[in-house]
């Protein structure tokens, strides 16, 4: 499970997807099965989680890596690649982007 604690030695990708209902399930299976038996067995993989708004037109995807270069470096691995074409086929968009922990409030 994720946790966010500012000043943390990590780093944060929130990927958001747009989709319609119809392709939401199926778009949240392929990413269940990409964190499963993929992205969670590359190198810095630390944790993920997956958020879906009520009308289910958005998903969120919150990961955590040990450094930058180890989500850069599972991103253009063939298989990677090849998941992020199937990916595109069940959304309008998505877009990964990196961020630092500033603060964190409990």
């Amino acid at each position: 499970m994720p946790r966010i604690v500012s000043g943390a030695e990590l780093q944060t990708v929130i990927t958001t997807f747009e989709m319609t209902p119809g392709t939401c399930q199926d778009l949240l299976d392929e990413l269940a099965d990409a964190y499963s038996s993929f992205i969670s067995k590359q190198p810095g993989f630390i944790a993920a989680a997956l958020h879906v708004n009520d009308a289910q037109t958005r998903i969120a995807n919150y990961s955590q890596w040990a450094r930058r270069e180890d989500f850069l470096a599972m991103l253009r691995t063939e298989e990677m690649r090849e998941r992020n074409r199937r990916l595109s086929s069940l959304c309008r968009s998505f877009e990964p982007v990196m961020y630092d922990v500033v603060e964190s409030f409990d």
